[in-house]
């Protein structure tokens, strides 16, 4: 299945499926988010088929895109949850995710975490360390539970992918070496509170070939072959997520050839494959619309100052991530210019895009800021007492507001100050 563009130009301005962007602005204003209903469904649905002849069950990973209505929509499709927290957890729950298609990763889960996951009677944890496994067995001990555990080999492959979203290199924080890994499962043997049912792996994000999925897999499929030999009931296959979108001029493997190309490698196994796609299933079917404030030409460059800033999209911060940006609605015979996308936050490092040729801009234009559906809310914040943007949610000529935008009064939710000052 072919990925659904939801973002068209007609009739002179974008529309996102058949509602106009501008629209949107009108109503909701921004900086905001928009998201397609066809498009977060139709990314699913790829994954869905091209893992469709074994078993198995496709996790989403949260951290890319948190809204309760994205978590309830996957839910809705047959999904599950990939968290990393306990308070992504408990958005899960919110949501309506059934526990029983949840699994909780992460390289630091706190006791209470852990508690709580139990409590919930969640799927799996997917372990990460001997330390872990340790703490894991205490507290299902102390609650009289049994902690189903998946664990997570590090299977050093490097995924070719920006060095702060690569996982799965030994010198990365996850997982447990391949090398050390036997002597792990066989540690769980004496862990009374403990059920091994799976093992798990994941190399990095914004992966765009398909040679590092063959090749991580590949060592986990030996592994679980010796771990069966060994008398594991070795029961998933957690393969992780990592798979990458087109930002610029990428071109990433669709669902359809990863699975060609890995189906047979594990189809033997007889287990069923937990799939954690994040920003595939949500990165294209998201946009960030901006309002430019003031165009700023000074002797070195040509700044366009917008509305939006680092604290609503930190990947081109964080990252030097590339982000396309396209006027909402272009101007026919205005020309081109090359500039800085920058926000009002103080810090140099806010940037939307550097030394950019952009159509000429001027004060009031929406830009669009395309493939921001994932790690775009998710990781934005208050900085500069700034409150997050509204989110929509477009499904054919209807919207729904999924969020609302913060008030000044969200910003000092929850503090207080002393009798004494």
């Amino acid at each position: 299945m072919e990925p659904l563009e939801p973002f068209v130009l007609r009739e002179g301005e974008l529309y996102c499926e058949d509602v106009p962007v501008a629209r949107l602005v009108r109503e909701v204003g921004t900086p905001l988010y928009v998201y397609s209903r066809a498009a977060l469904v139709n990314r699913f649905q790829a994954f869905a088929q091209a893992f469709a002849g074994v078993p198995h069950l496709i996790c989403f990973a949260m951290k890319a895109n948190g809204n309760l209505a994205t978590l309830r929509l996957f839910a809705s499709l047959g999904g599950g949850a990939d968290v990393v927290s306990g308070g992504e957890l408990f958005r899960a729950l919110k949501a309506e995710v059934p526990p029983a298609r949840i699994v909780f990763a992460g390289v630091g889960k706190s006791r209470d975490e852990i508690a709580y996951a139990l409590k919930s009677d969640i799927l799996m944890f997917n372990v990460e360390s001997v330390p872990e496994l340790h703490l894991v067995n205490a507290v299902a001990g102390e609650m009289g539970a049994r902690a189903r555990v998946a664990l997570r080999v590090n299977p050093n492959v490097d995924p070719k992918t920006h060095p702060y979203i690569s996982t799965g290199l030994t010198k990365n924080k996850f997982g447990i070496d391949i090398a050390q890994a036997e002597e792990a499962f066989a540690l769980t043997r004496s862990l009374r509170h403990v059920e091994v049912v799976g093992v798990h792996q994941h190399i990095g994000s914004q992966i765009t070939e398909v040679g590092p999925f063959v090749d991580a897999i590949g060592r986990v499929a030996e592994l679980m072959r010796g771990l069966r030999a060994r008398g594991f009931a070795i029961r998933y296959l957690d393969t992780g997520g990592g798979l990458g979108i087109t930002y610029h001029d990428e071109t990433p493997p669709i669902p359809q050839e990863v699975a060609q190309a890995v189906l047979p490698i594990i189809r033997d196994l007889g287990c069923t494959v937990v799939m954690e796609p994040g920003r595939f299933l949500v990165g294209n079917a998201g946009i960030l619309v901006t309002r430019v404030l003031y165009v700023k030409p000074t002797p070195a460059k040509t700044f366009v100052i917008v509305d939006a800033g680092m604290n609503d999209l930190a990947r081109p911060s964080l990252y030097d991530a590339y982000h396309a940006i396209q006027p909402v609605r272009p101007r026919a015979g205005t020309g081109t210019m090359v500039a800085d996308v920058v926000g009002p936050i103080c810090e140099s490092g806010d940037f939307l895009a550097k030394n950019r040729e952009l159509p000429a801009a001027k004060a009031g234009d929406l830009l669009a800021v395309m493939s921001a559906g994932a790690y775009g809310f998710s990781m934005s914040s208050n900085y500069n007492a700034r409150p997050r943007p509204a989110e929509v949610l477009v499904g054919g000529d209807r919207y729904a507001v999924i969020r609302n935008r913060e008030s000044y009064e969200d910003l000092i939710r929850g503090e207080h100050i002393p009798d004494d000052l």
